[in-house]
């Protein structure tokens, strides 16, 4: 069972989309979609929440993880799996 993961985007955004395939490619069935340029003000929160104004920003569980990049990252460092998928 992985942790829910939440991921801030907007409809055309491939960055969205490169870290949806990696999070599948990593088990992960259900992520919750927050479409920020469908609603101003989850944008709003985004910002405020992450200090960043750009798409994706994905949270695994209570953890900010930051944008696709950042996701990468984890996932070179082999960090990712731990954060999903828990001992």
């Amino acid at each position: 069972m992985s942790v829910p993961v939440k991921m801030y985007s907007t409809a055309v955004c491939p960055y969205c989309i490169m870290a949806e395939r990696l999070l599948q490619s990593k088990g992960v069935e259900q992520i919750e979609k927050i479409r920020v340029d469908l609603d101003p003000e989850q944008r709003e929160l985004m910002m405020q929440q992450t200090g960043r104004r750009t798409v994706p920003q994905i949270y695994i569980g209570d953890t900010h993880v930051g944008g696709f990049d950042d996701l990468s990252q984890l996932d070179r460092s082999g960090q990712l799996d731990g954060l999903l998928h828990p001992a």
